[in-house]
């Protein structure tokens, strides 16, 4: 199983995304010749969500990077190319990164970004050997990722499209309860219903409170006691 080093996965926003980046770490170890393990991460408008390796060593090696923002991971993301290092023995870039990827007897990683719709998904290899990840960017992890992340964008637009019919739930909800209210406010001022509901939403954000509880609280006095609020309100608008 994969280990997830920063693992913020209790809200449903998060678990998937956690699920995808998991599967594509193993996945892309699966199918890498001299790969000892690999790294995921997502970024999406400049915050990160939560990380996968295939193994609890290569934890660090992720974390590192993004908390000092130094690395190939970070390296990546801002320029949209894989970052390659061939022999950290050799590669004196990013001192942290290079110190305990040698700790961990890590010798060559590579690190292939991919960009969809502001999403950043970040696929890295590790391998115990040096120069042993050359054909990685022309491989099957390329495809992988590419796929992957194609897959956490329609996810996104899924919960977007899931929010926004729970929101449509709620107006028709709603809406009764706020037909009624305006129905009271027409008879109290004598006006529209446009002017009913203009004088409703002031109402709301007033007293900064929901337009469904104004709705009710109008509802269950029968507008009793607002008669001069109303009056007031509708003076202003004139």
């Amino acid at each position: 199983m994969p280990f997830i080093p920063e693992p913020d996965l209790a809200g449903p926003e998060s678990a998937l995304p956690g699920r995808r980046l998991s599967e594509l770490a193993e996945q892309a170890v699966r199918c890498t010749t001299a790969c000892c393990g690999a790294g995921t991460t997502v970024s999406e408008g400049g915050s990160e969500h939560p990380a996968s390796v295939t193994h609890p060593d290569l934890a660090p090696l992720v974390s590192v990077q993004l908390r000092s923002g130094d690395g190939p991971i970070p390296d990546a993301q801002e320029r949209g190319a894989p970052v390659e290092t061939g022999d950290l023995l050799r590669d004196e870039r990013w001192p942290q990164y290079r110190a305990m990827a040698l700790d961990s007897g890590v010798r060559s990683s590579i690190t292939l970004p991919f960009q969809r719709a502001g999403l950043t998904v970040t696929l890295t290899l590790f391998s115990f050997r040096p120069g042993a990840l050359d054909d990685v960017p022309h491989g099957p992890a390329q495809a992988l990722g590419d796929l992957a992340t194609t897959g956490l964008v329609r996810d996104r637009r899924y919960r977007a499209a899931l929010a926004e019919l729970d929101h449509l739930g709620t107006a028709l909800r709603t809406r009764p309860v706020v037909d009624q209210a305006c129905g009271i406010i027409m008879h109290v001022l004598s006006c529209d219903v446009d002017k009913a509901f203009t004088m409703l939403r002031r109402i709301s954000q007033t007293t900064n409170r929901k337009l469904s509880d104004v709705a009710s609280g109008v509802v269950e006095t029968r507008g009793k006691g607002l008669e001069r609020e109303l009056a007031g309100l509708a003076a202003k608008e004139g």
